[in-house]
């Protein structure tokens, strides 16, 4: 047996355009020849299992092996092999017609994964490293002969009787020099742990030293001794395809440390499993979220059967759980994908619905089972149910169940439990029911002192998406406004009809202020005197609530919002005209008397807040001292 001919692709441009095009992406060779290797190795188990091959399957390790010297690598299976006429119809023709609309369509692409996936070139990948290929087989067919079929990266084929005796398929790559970079055991082990580690099928690569027992010596104690074992890279039955009913705790997070070494555990996971109207199995995992959070996206793999796909899942998991961890596998995402795929693919809108289902279903169960612990959870998951609530209608409706406000005394209420709450006390002249915030509750506490000595609750909202999630629940929630506590005297924040009347006159008004403009010489600062409670400050400085929140969502990414966090600041000083102190300082024999003692009651408000620093401050503290 042997021929000659040419491989009916209907022009010699494809294969430099398989090699420079491919060449980006081109570690994926490897991944295309082992998951062909693999397919092949399932389908004969398949065939054994209904009765259509009876012979021994016996050892089905699929192998990888490399030859320096030879500058050769090579993927071994005991699959179904193939006759010289199968290598005809599955090698030989590549199944796309138009082949001279496609060079000119893909000649300047750049997604290598797009062109393998369309056009079924999984096998050619193996020319972007070698320059020549051998495929050595033999069918599982009774009578079958061995085939050997050589291509040196032409469209120029041969095939000839092959010496193989046992079952299955030796496909061999002789690297090209620009590839010898693969020639080298740990960068293939490297590609082989990336994508090949949960395959179904054993996986050999080499071998590696372990420590067996050896006896024992003459105090008793055990001998150990390194032999070299068979260095199987893969775990065949990872936990996403086993039923949930069979696995323990202890399974969950053994494999969340194989994925995340040096992750602490996550809090919980959700195993997914669903078969129909799409096929998708895997397990997420909620992590303990930092602040930075930025460095924990990305943190889910995209698999095909086993496969390693991808890691950018943006596409297939809704946004706002890209901090999740974990699997997703589904069959029905192809395993040669392209993001322009992804973004037009059906299925891909059905498993992203269907995740965000799954998670809302999770946590709803956790807080109905278990409050408790769910409110103890809540510093680490609060940040994917708030980014949820913002960014998926359909999530914020199911999540308004399990959303909670913390305030500073550490309790904890749903959204509808703390309008009931507070909507008695903190409801203003206007009918609005008003939700005090804390962003950084030391930072604040003279603030929240003069809330809570009214009655007032006030909340914290100090995670880095709270800016949004506070613009976003103002917008839903009927009749309700959220103030930051800082952002006005207490009156002001929650008007009532009953507001304290000014006891200055006109005139002492008007040179109070003067003399505090004077005293603070700073275009930042507006200057008003209002009629407080004597028991509030002298004096209060504060940012209106809109441009505070504006530079607190620009901080955190605002978009539009970003043209707000790059204006000065700008703060309103408002002095008590109630207050023992402005008595005192009008009083005061003297101008320059009266202006350091409100130089000294405005640096103690900017104290309060933290905004008193440097020159300023050492100023103070020895103008303090001299006071004393």
């Amino acid at each position: 047996m042997q021929e000659k001919g040419t491989i009916s692709i209907h022009t010699e441009n494809i294969f430099p355009i398989i090699k420079k095009f491919l060449y980006s992406d081109h570690e994926i060779f490897l991944r295309e020849l082992v998951s062909n290797a693999v397919d092949a190795t399932q389908k004969i188990k398949r065939l054994a299992t209904l009765g259509q091959y009876t012979g021994e399957l016996g050892d089905i390790t699929v192998e990888v092996s490399f030859d320096e010297k030879k500058k050769t690598i090579t993927i071994s299976d005991k699959g179904l092999g193939m006759t010289a006429e199968e290598i005809k119809k599955y090698i030989n023709q590549i199944a796309f017609s138009g082949a001279t609309e496609f060079v000119e369509k893909f000649k300047d692409a750049k997604d290598a994964n797009e062109i393998i996936g369309k056009f079924g070139l999984g096998f050619y990948s193996a020319f972007m490293v070698a320059k020549k290929v051998e495929i050595h087989t033999l069918s599982y067919q009774d009578g079958a002969e061995p085939a050997i079929w050589t291509c040196d990266g032409s469209t120029e084929f041969e095939i000839k009787k092959g010496k193989r005796k046992d079952r299955g398929t030796d496909v061999i790559l002789y690297i090209n020099e620009d590839s010898e970079e693969f020639l080298d055991k740990w960068k293939l082990q490297g590609i082989l742990d990336k994508y090949c580690k949960f395959l179904p099928v054993p996986i050999k690569f080499g071998t590696k030293s372990e420590s067996v027992e050896d006896g024992v010596d003459k105090d008793g104690n055990k001998k150990w001794k390194s032999v070299e074992v068979d260095n199987i890279i893969n775990t065949t039955s990872p936990i996403w395809t086993k039923s949930p009913s069979d696995l323990k705790d202890e399974d969950y997070l053994a494999f969340y440390k194989e994925l995340y070494p040096m992750s602490e555990d996550p809090l919980f996971w959700i195993h997914l499993n669903v078969d129909y109207p799409f096929n998708l199995t895997g397990v997420l995992y909620f992590p303990k979220v930092k602040n930075e959070f930025e460095l924990q996206r990305n943190k889910i793999k995209l698999f095909s059967r086993q496969v390693f796909i991808t890691d950018e899942v943006k596409d297939i998991v809704p946004e706002f759980l890209m901090l999740l961890h974990g699997v997703i596998d589904s069959p029905d995402i192809p395993l040669n994908v392209s993001r322009s795929f992804l973004q037009a693919d059906g299925n891909v809108k059905k498993i992203n619905n269907y995740i965000t289902k799954k998670v809302a279903d999770k946590l709803s169960e956790l807080f109905k089972k278990d409050r408790k612990a769910y409110e103890a959870k809540w510093n680490d998951i609060g940040l994917f149910v708030k980014y949820g609530m913002i960014s998926e209608d359909k999530f914020y409706e199911k999540g308004k169940e399990f959303t909670l406000l913390k305030n500073t005394n550490d309790e904890y209420f749903t959204l509808d439990e703390y309008t009931e709450k507070v909507k008695a006390i903190q409801t203003n002249k206007d009918d609005q029911t008003i939700f005090l915030y804390a962003t950084d509750v030391d930072k604040q506490d003279s603030f929240i002192a003069s809330a809570n000595a009214k009655g007032y609750d006030v909340l914290v909202m100090d995670s880095p998406i709270d800016s949004h999630f506070i613009q976003h629940i103002e917008t839903k929630l009927d009749k309700t406004q959220l103030k930051r506590v800082d952002a006005d005297v207490v009156e002001k924040l929650i008007q009532k009809e009953d507001s304290y009347a000014n006891l200055l006159t006109e005139e002492q008004s008007k040179q109070v202020k003067e003399l505090f403009e004077k005293a603070i010489d700073n275009k930042s600062y507006s200057v008003e005197v209002e009629g407080l409670s004597p028991e509030e400050m002298p004096v209060t400085i504060t940012m209106e609530e809109w441009m505070r929140r504006m530079k607190d969502m620009a901080q955190t990414g605002g978009g539009p919002m970003s043209f707000y966090g790059n204006m000065p600041d700008s703060y309103k000083v408002a002095i008590n005209g109630n207050h023992p102190l402005v008595d005192k300082i009008l009083k005061a024999e003297g101008e320059e008397a009266r202006l350091i003692l409100a130089k000294q009651a405005f640096d103690l408000a900017k104290l309060s807040q933290g905004l008193l620093t440097g020159k300023d401050l050492t100023a103070f503290v020895k103008r303090s001292v001299e006071m004393i």
